[in-house]
């Protein structure tokens, strides 16, 4: 049976990647994913080598796509890697935490980018995964504001006529408060889950986006509102 698209999940082995995984598998996608361990759903995975070196780890994974895809393209790049941590300009942690976002933020977005010039169709979409927050200070969580920010800010220079990406395609971010992920329920376990997003409602938000179904125009940042544990809203952030 013919797959009814093709998409690389970068991140896949993570909560939300993982979410996707499964959900596009569930319609005959054909669904890569590129982690620093395998997704055991994915129909192929590219396994991201640890290094400290952005160079080396952005020419692995660039090279291991290539070698995965040939001269296949794929409908979208979904960059949902990413994590967090808090801290002041204070802390004893800001660097090792400067360090460990920018890694899991700002490389992956970079990778992602640079696939989506050499492998993304035409029309197609690339998304990267930013957070509401960012969208001013973050003096409690230095580290992850500065990482998500510039994720903000390539964004939107992607949206630019130069930019390198294919013809007729959009790169879009989602800004998200908090994902209602397993590890997010253990570490705030007396939060308000009922704001947290059900990572359904971003598979399937792509899955629109994707098939063409209310699209934001390229460079957009788009805050995932939740309330009431079900009312959800997608609402552009004007730009910075």
């Amino acid at each position: 049976m013919a797959v009814a698209g093709r998409v690389l999940v970068y991140g896949g082995r993570g909560a939300l990647g993982s979410q996707c995984v499964r959900y596009f598998k569930s319609r005959n996608w054909w669904v890569a994913s590129i982690d620093l361990a395998e997704n055991e759903d994915a129909s192929a995975n590219v396994v991201v080598g640890a290094t400290d070196s952005f160079p080396e780890q952005a020419e692995q994974v660039t090279v291991e796509v290539g070698k995965l895809l040939g001269e296949d393209k794929v409908d979208a790049i979904l960059c949902v890697a990413g994590g967090w941590a808090g801290g002041s300009a204070k802390a004893k942690s800001l660097y090792k935490n400067c360090d460990l976002m920018w890694k899991q933020s700002v490389w992956t977005s970079t990778i992602s980018s640079h696939l989506a010039t050499k492998h993304l169709k035409e029309g197609g979409l690339l998304t990267l995964t930013g957070a509401q927050a960012a969208l001013s200070g973050t003096p409690g969580m230095i580290a992850y504001g500065m990482a998500k920010g510039a994720v903000h800010q390539l964004c939107q220079s992607l949206s630019g006529a130069s930019s390198g990406l294919p013809s007729g395609s959009a790169a879009v971010a989602i800004l998200p408060v908090t994902l209602d992920t397993p590890a997010n329920r253990k570490s705030m376990p007396d939060a308000d889950f009922s704001s947290w997003t059900p990572l359904e409602f971003i598979a399937e938000t792509f899955y629109d986006w994707i098939t063409g179904k209310n699209r934001p125009n390229s460079g957009s940042l788009i805050q995932v509102i939740t309330t009431g544990g079900r009312r959800l809203e997608l609402v552009a952030a004007a730009h910075l």
